[in-house]
């Protein structure tokens, strides 16, 4: 009885042991994937920023020229920008402030897909403003966004079936 117990304790030590040392493989494979995260690139607040203010650069031009599928593309893309601030910015309350771009963006949608530029021209304004409204509430006043009044790209046609 007595060696018997000796073998179910020795027995339930080692199996402890192999427990204790499949933690630790874990854990190490943990902390090195922590470490992979923490050092890979995360876009920062103004790289998100300088690429919204492009497509909005070039959504004026698409719509200015009716190009509406251009406009279509370019919207969703500050869709996209604004989306991404959401989920890789979360910790900047610039981030907790971006939702009062929505419903500008929702006019512009709307023009858009009636290929009104009366209506695109209005609702583009708003947005503009919208983002202007939005800097001064996060103290970045300094940071004025405008209607473009030059061509951002000398490589990207505009026109609807101009020729190259």
């Amino acid at each position: 009885m007595k060696q018997t117990f000796i073998i179910i304790v020795t027995c339930g030590l080692l199996a402890c042991n192999q427990q204790t040392k499949k933690i630790q493989v874990l854990q190490n494979r943990m902390d090195s994937l922590q470490k992979k995260l923490s050092d890979t690139y995360k876009p920062g607040f103004g790289e998100f920023m300088s690429a919204i203010q492009a497509h909005h650069s070039k959504l004026w031009f698409a719509g200015k020229n009716e190009n509406w599928k251009l406009a279509d593309f370019e919207v969703h893309e500050i869709m996209e920008g604004i989306e991404n601030i959401q989920k890789f910015q979360t910790e900047r309350k610039e981030s907790q402030m971006i939702e009062i771009i929505y419903p500008a963006l929702d006019s512009i949608n709307k023009a858009i897909q009636q290929k009104n530029f009366s209506l695109f021209k209005s609702s583009f304004t708003l947005l503009t403003n919208t983002c202007n409204n939005c800097h001064r509430a996060a103290n970045f006043e300094f940071n004025v966004v405008k209607i473009p009044d030059t061509q951002p790209f000398s490589n990207q046609v505009f026109k609807v079936n101009a020729s190259n």
